[in-house]
Order: C-alpha cells, then sequence, then structure tokens
C-alpha cells in the first residue's frame, strides 16, 4: 500500500477524498524514519512539520516544572505533530517523541498551507485535519473530566491491545494523570 493509500484509508471516516488528493498531498513531503526515544520537536521550538505515522507510536509532552507530562499518545493511521505550534507558527512548550522506531511522513507547514490554498479537496483535508483534531482533544477533557482513570485505560486497551509492549508504562501513567504505582493497581485489579 503507498503511503496516499495508508493516509486515505486512515483519513475516509472523517472525509473521503479522493485518492488524487492524496497523491497531491504525499508529493509535498517525504517519508522519515526514526529512531526509539527520538525527539521530533524539542520543547520551546516552533513546529516546522505535521506527521502522520505509518508505523509506530509516539507521544506529546509538556514540560512543567523540570517534569515532562505525557499529553497525547499516538499510533499508526494518526497525525502527530505539535498542532498549535504548527498552525500558528509559533514556539511552544510541548515536545514530540518517538517511542519506538517510527516510520513518518512529513510535509512542511509551507507545503501543507500550498496545499490548502491551492486545492479544493486539499482545503477540505485541511479543514477536516484540523476539526478532527479539535474534536479528538474536545473528548479527550470531557473523558478527563468524567471518567476514572481505570475507565480510561479499560478504552485505550481496547483501542490499542498492545500498548503496554509499546509505550513505557511511566507515559501511560502521566497520560492517564497518575502514578505508575496506581497504573500497576489499576492493571491488576483489570486482569482479575
Amino acid at each position: 500500500m503507498t503511503v496516499a493509500e495508508q493516509i486515505k484509508k486512515a483519513f475516509d471516516p472523517y472525509y473521503n477524498a479522493p485518492l488524487s488528493a492524496w497523491n497531491d498531498y504525499t508529493s509535498l513531503g517525504k517519508v522519515i524514519h526514526t529512531e526509539k526515544a527520538e525527539i521530533i520537536k524539542k520543547n520551546n521550538t516552533v513546529e516546522k512539520y505535521s506527521h502522520f505515522i505509518l508505523k509506530g507510536c509516539g507521544g506529546i509532552f509538556l514540560w512543567n516544572k523540570n517534569n515532562a507530562v505525557c499529553i497525547d499518545i499516538f499510533f499508526e493511521g494518526e497525525f502527530f505533530s505539535d498542532y498549535m505550534g504548527f498552525l500558528h507558527q509559533k514556539e511552544t512548550a510541548l515536545e514530540l517523541i518517538t517511542f519506538e522506531p517510527c516510520e513518518l511522513f512529513r510535509i512542511s507547514r509551507n507545503n501543507f498551507e500550498h496545499l490548502g490554498y491551492e486545492t479544493v479537496s486539499g482545503n477540505k483535508i485541511c479543514r477536516y485535519a484540523a476539526e478532527n483534531r479539535f474534536s479528538d482533544k474536545q473528548q479527550q477533557q470531557i473523558d478527563i473530566l468524567t471518567k476514572t482513570a481505570a475507565e480510561r485505560y479499560s478504552e485505550l486497551r481496547i483501542k490499542q491491545p498492545d500498548i503496554l509492549q509499546r509505550v513505557p508504562q511511566k507515559y501511560i501513567a502521566s497520560y492517564l494523570g497518575i502514578t505508575p504505582q496506581s497504573l500497576s493497581r489499576i492493571r491488576s485489579t483489570l486482569v482479575k
């Protein structure tokens, strides 16, 4: 499957753009390979690229008082970037780190903008990507306020059954807003 086909398959539930639109999109970027624990974007820098994960996983971290807090986790078939920094081209405190070796498709801000302004399909892709990202983040905020860490962990396991083999437990715990010890207790109660 080509890169354009992979992105189209992941994006079709939000907007079923023709394959030609995704071919145009992928012609403006390139595939890169990363190592495990590689910093894709450092904190307090401007996000220059939007990434789509072809293989692997990673997380977004917010540095708070010399402590990195995992605020999001991404897997294959998902866009992976500091979207706020990417859109506004301003420095943010967010850092992107891979959890395993990754294969990423990346497109620069200039090329992304060109796509959004030059074609109807490109404009729709950019708009639906922004809407989807906003909806996902809003749902995450609702879940944090209305569900327990155990419920959110169970949902993570349903979406990504092998998350424990792919993401360090300390980052899963950080994402859930709990300590690694609390995550261990949750895991042990769910096994019973």
